[in-house]
């Protein structure tokens, strides 16, 4: 996994989300689930979506849905500092708490 991110071949947050609320056409459903067969990082950020649904009538404008911001920024925090804030996060399931390496 050590290219876990976006690229320029990624579908937008916004287009995976839509894909996933299953608001999207055919064609384009069909591009994005060829991708996410390719794409882990897609792939879990859309299993993000189906835990975490996103507000009705949440901005479409947004670059990232702020459940996906907080966990991308407690992520980055787990890296570069200690893990309270991807754990803060976890709480709900113990069993994917993260130790502190």
């Amino acid at each position: 996994m050590t290219n876990f991110c976006k690229n320029e071949d990624c579908p937008s947050s916004q287009q995976l989300l839509t894909f996933q609320t299953g608001h999207v056409s055919r064609t384009r459903g069909g591009e994005i689930q060829k991708h996410l067969k390719s794409c882990e990082f897609c792939s879990a950020e859309v299993e993000f979506y189906s835990h975490y649904p996103q507000e009705e009538g949440a901005s479409e404008t947004a670059d990232i849905p702020a459940p996906l911001f907080e966990l991308a920024e407690a992520l980055f925090k787990n890296r570069y500092m200690d893990a309270a804030s991807l754990n803060a996060l976890l709480r709900e399931n113990e069993e994917l708490l993260v130790d502190n390496v």
